[in-house]
């Protein structure tokens, strides 16, 4: 397939202004220990297409749930239908400005989206709180140019900028072999991002997602993080990166009380010396 095309488009923003600091967490465990930092991230796989075994019907609920709880800044969303970055946007929305966007995985049969059982696109969502309701907000969307043949799933990536801020991205990397995961992995991370990045380089970089990588070993995550990148992980296959200008302050495993195959990773960033 060619070089994806990033495509950028203005986000609606939901609720009046951002509210002030993160609320204390009202859910137990080691997610309450969490510091103060300058930006916290939830990474979510919400397995809600309907066809996949790890399928129930409610982990959009208790996604929602751990949001209201735990206030996070990005939320960064994989197997999710189109409607539930909606659902979880009015989550957010309730103690302040969010601004969201969607992007369906490609379906190389009917050459359209991926569907959820319901019929919506199926793909990966971003949700994050805008600390000014009058910066520009935009959002970028790719195809990798490298897919596994052998699966008819195209894997796609997805940014939003909030202008003076942050670049928040997402992707769900190929489930089916790890070398082609690993090659998208490199490509989002030194050639999609840069290129995104290339008017605003004073911004940051996050990024959540479920890469299908392992953390270490020269296949792993580690192993495609551009120079002065840090990670986090959850122990297996999802992630959160971000540049050099955040520190990891903070990470938590969440249960998702069997609403889907993994637990929500929440990472707190700081910026140096604060």
């Amino acid at each position: 397939m060619g070089q994806p095309a990033a495509v950028g488009c203005c986000l609606v923003l939901a609720a009046a202004s951002l509210a002030g600091a993160t609320a204390p967490s009202q859910l137990p465990g080691p997610a309450r220990e969490l510091a103060r930092p300058s930006l916290r991230v939830l990474q979510l796989n919400l397995c809600d297409s309907g066809l996949a075994g790890c399928y129930t019907g409610r982990s959009v609920g208790r996604a929602a749930e751990v949001i209201r709880a735990e206030r996070p800044d990005v939320v960064t969303l994989n197997e999710v239908c189109r409607d539930d970055v909606s659902a979880l946007e009015r989550a957010m929305a309730e103690v302040g400005a969010v601004a969201s966007a969607f992007t369906a995985a490609g379906d190389r049969d009917s050459d359209g989206p991926v569907r959820c059982r319901n019929g919506q696109p199926y793909g990966i969502g971003l949700i994050a709180r805008i600390r000014s309701s009058a910066s520009e907000h935009h959002s970028f969307e790719g195809v990798y140019p490298l897919q596994d043949a052998a699966d008819v799933e195209d894997r796609v990536w997805l940014c939003l900028h909030a202008a003076g801020e942050f670049y928040a991205c997402t992707t769900h990397l190929a489930s089916t072999s790890a070398a082609v995961a690993l090659g998208q992995c490199r490509h989002l991370l030194s050639t999609a991002i840069p290129a995104i990045r290339a008017q605003n380089r004073q911004d940051p970089v996050v990024l959540g997602a479920d890469l299908n990588l392992k953390a270490g070993g020269s296949s792993g995550a580690q192993s495609c993080l551009p120079p002065g990148y840090h990670r986090v992980d959850d122990g297996a296959r999802q992630h959160v990166l971000a540049s050099a200008a955040f520190m990891v302050r903070s990470r938590a495993t969440i249960s998702m009380r069997g609403t889907t195959d993994h637990p929500a990773l929440l990472v707190g960033l700081g910026q140096p010396g604060r």
